[in-house]
């Protein structure tokens, strides 16, 4: 395991719940940290941008009050996701929040951008970067990420084709640092094997849709019991990048799942909120999600699997 800066140094429980654009919101980022998992969201989630001050004040006064409350059990950090696309207006903005509240961590995402970085490295927040490729890795770190969020064939949404442990073994070849796997991880075992394979975290983000803190519709929540890998799409139509899609939810908008023409990926658009509520994203993990529960209750669920999974192999 990697030697780990503060606040990851001091994580109750190995998983980061992913940022989920729309659906992640207070009550679930403050519901996953209080049950011991970094809860994250993408700032774009808060519109209009003057939402983000407010909800960032909601976050750091409820888990401050948690802390207090219970010094013997505090809560998981949290996380901001930032698009640093150039298509990401609101970048700036967002990231003089971020400074302004010392968010813990930060989640980059389509591109590595140094002053980013070193906005948050003036407060003492860890910058945490998404991979699809070793290539992408190397270009973060030289760019002052802290840590690499692996993320894998079968993750949900803007995920990539590698396998993990192709993605985990080259990027450990070099790096020593924070590493978060990513991709169709929803189970206890799944994030003990992700420790195993030379990640220090597991990162989770479709089976949260499946929660009653998720602001998704119930049918989305829904259809993520009701499905299982065979139902997800890869496609880069809806946004001009590469991600995975529930097939039901194409066919509800009127689309073919088998026969989606290809985007063009010089029109990439991340901010629009309109596809993803129409074509829902998600990760090839969802065959082990079987209701919809609290985020705590799932969590709980993660943990028992967890040591029970740590129990067979010792016993092994």
């Amino acid at each position: 395991m990697s030697k780990l800066p503060a606040p990851l140094d001091r994580l109750p429980f190995p998983v980061i719940g992913s940022p989920l654009f729309i659906i992640s919101n207070p009550k679930l980022v403050i519901a996953q940290c209080i049950a011991g998992v970094v809860g994250s969201m993408p700032a774009l989630n808060a519109r209009p941008a003057a939402q983000l001050e407010e909800w960032l004040i909601e976050i750091t006064e409820a888990l401050a009050a948690h802390n207090a409350a219970h010094p013997e059990n505090p809560a998981a950090p949290f996380a901001i996701n930032q698009i640093v696309h150039k298509s990401n207006e609101r970048l700036m903005h967002d990231m003089a929040l971020c400074v302004k509240y010392q968010v813990p961590i930060i989640i980059t995402s389509l591109g590595a951008r140094e002053d980013v970085n070193a906005a948050a490295h003036s407060y003492g927040g860890v910058v945490l970067h998404d991979v699809i490729n070793n290539k992408h890795a190397h270009k973060a770190i030289e760019k002052g990420a802290d840590g690499l969020i692996a993320v894998a064939a079968g993750a949900g949404g803007h995920a990539g084709v590698k396998s993990p442990f192709a993605l985990v073994q080259e990027i450990r070849q070099w790096f020593d640092g924070p590493l978060v796997l990513s991709g169709s991880i929803a189970t206890g075992g799944a994030v003990l094997a992700a420790q195993a394979m030379g990640a220090d975290f597991a990162y989770i983000g479709s089976a949260f849709i499946a929660t009653e803190e998720a602001r998704a519709a119930e049918a989305y929540k829904q259809c993520i019991v009701d499905s299982d890998s065979d139902d997800i799409v890869y496609s880069n139509l809806f946004t001009g990048v590469h991600g995975n899609y529930l097939a039901p939810s194409i066919r509800a908008a009127g689309m073919d799942p088998e026969h989606l023409p290809v985007s063009d990926p010089t029109a990439m658009d991340f901010g629009s909120a309109k596809a993803w509520k129409e074509i829902w994203g998600c990760g090839q993990g969802i065959g082990a999600v079987t209701k919809v529960q609290p985020a705590g209750a799932y969590i709980a669920q993660l943990k028992r699997e967890y040591a029970q999974a740590k129990a067979r192999l010792l016993g092994a």
